[in-house]
C-alpha cells in the first residue's frame, strides 16, 4: 500500500475508487466497507484509496474550543491504521492534515478541490452517518448530486451489527474503557494491540527485577489505559505471554508521556537486545487501572502480584481451551 501526505504527489494514482472517513481502529464495520471498496475498485479498474485525516477532526475542534477533553480517545495510532488498511487490501492511503482551512472548505470546495482534482475519485463510498464540508453541512444527498455533475459514482453503506450491536469507533472505545477486552476484540475482529519501535526508557523496570519493552503512544489519550495480561508478536517466532502497563506511569512519571510498558514473563533476549525491533502486542484481559504507589519498594510489589495475577489467568485461559 503508498501512503501519501497530501495528494499534490507524482506517485498518487490518476484515478481511484475512494472511501473517506478517520477509521480509528479499522473495526468489523470499517472492514465491510473497505471490502465493499476493494470489490469495486477490481471491477472498475482502478486502485483502491482511503481518505483519512490527521489530527481527528473532532481533536481539531477540541482544540480550538479550548476544550481538549472533548476531543475523543484514540483506539489506535496511525502506524497500526495504516498497518490495518493495508491488511484489507487498500492500494493508497492519503492522509490530509485536517486544520482551519480544510475545516472551512464549503462541501463543494471539498469535492472539487479533495475529490475531483486532488483524488480524482471516479467512485466514492461513504457510511450511512456521513457529513462533508464546513459546519457538515454536506450529506450523502449533497455528494449523490455532486458526483452527478462532477462525473464520479456515490455509494453508500449502511450501518454492520454484531449481534445485534451497531459496530463504530464509538462502541469499541467504551469498550476499551471499561476493560471489556474480549468486547472490544468482537468488534475489532481481532484482539485490540499496540505496535512500535522499541525505545529506550530509563531502565527502571530492570533496577526493579522487571525488564521492559517501551512503546510510545503518541495520542495523549488511548482509548485504554491501565495493567494487562498480553501477548507480544515479533521477539520469538512464537508469541510470548506478558504483562504490561498502559498509561503515563503515575508512580515515577506522571508527565502526561503515554507509554506501553510490557514484560514479557519468558524473557528470550539479551539484556539490550529488544532495542529498535518491531513489535505488536495484543492487549487480551485488563488486570486493573493504574496506581499510585507510595514508594519504589511498594511499585516492585505491585508489578509482582501484576506479574502473578497474569500468570495465573493465562493458565486458567488454557485450561479453558
Amino acid at each position: 500500500m503508498r501512503v501519501f501526505r497530501g495528494f499534490n504527489h507524482p506517485g498518487i494514482a490518476s484515478a481511484c475508487a475512494l472511501t473517506i472517513g478517520n477509521f480509528d481502529g479499522v473495526h468489523r464495520g470499517h472492514q465491510a466497507m473497505l471490502a465493499l471498496l476493494t470489490n469495486e475498485a477490481k471491477h472498475r479498474g482502478v486502485p483502491s484509496c482511503v481518505l483519512s485525516f490527521e489530527p481527528h477532526p473532532r481533536d481539531f475542534f477540541a482544540r480550538r474550543a479550548g476544550k481538549p477533553a472533548l476531543a475523543p480517545a484514540r483506539i489506535a495510532t496511525l502506524r497500526d491504521k495504516l498497518t490495518e488498511l493495508e491488511r484489507c487490501g487498500i492500494d493508497q492511503a492519503v492522509i490530509l492534515r485536517f486544520d482551519q482551512r480544510l475545516a472551512d472548505l464549503s462541501p463543494q470546495a471539498f469535492v472539487d478541490e479533495v475529490l475531483v482534482r486532488g483524488l480524482r475519485a471516479r467512485y466514492v463510498l461513504v457510511g450511512d452517518d456521513f457529513c462533508y464540508g464546513a459546519r457538515r453541512a454536506g450529506d450523502y444527498a449533497t455528494l449523490d448530486a455532486a458526483g452527478d455533475a462532477a462525473g464520479f459514482d456515490v455509494a453508500r453503506m449502511l450501518s454492520y451489527e454484531v449481534h445485534g450491536q451497531r459496530v463504530s469507533s464509538t462502541a469499541v472505545r467504551e469498550a476499551l474503557a471499561a476493560g471489556r477486552m474480549d468486547v472490544a476484540a468482537t468488534l475489532l475482529g481481532r484482539p485490540f494491540s499496540i505496535s512500535g519501535h522499541v525505545l529506550h526508557g530509563r531502565k527502571l523496570g530492570r533496577d526493579l527485577g522487571f525488564r521492559t519493552l517501551n512503546l510510545r503512544f503518541e495520542h495523549p489519550r488511548p482509548a485504554a489505559m491501565g495493567i494487562f495480561v498480553v501477548r507480544v508478536h515479533g521477539l520469538t517466532e512464537k508469541p510470548l505471554p506478558g504483562v504490561a502497563s498502559l498509561g503515563v506511569r503515575p508512580t515515577v512519571e506522571d508527565a502526561g508521556r503515554v507509554l506501553l510498558e510490557t514484560h514479557c514473563l519468558e524473557w528470550p533476549l539479551a539484556l539490550d537486545a529488544g532495542y529498535g525491533r518491531c513489535i505488536r502486542v495484543e492487549l487480551l484481559h485488563k488486570l486493573h487501572d493504574e496506581r499510585r504507589y507510595a514508594s519504589l519498594e511498594a511499585l516492585r510489589e505491585g508489578i509482582a502480584q501484576d506479574e502473578a495475577d497474569a500468570r495465573a489467568w493465562l493458565q486458567a485461559e488454557a485450561g479453558a481451551a
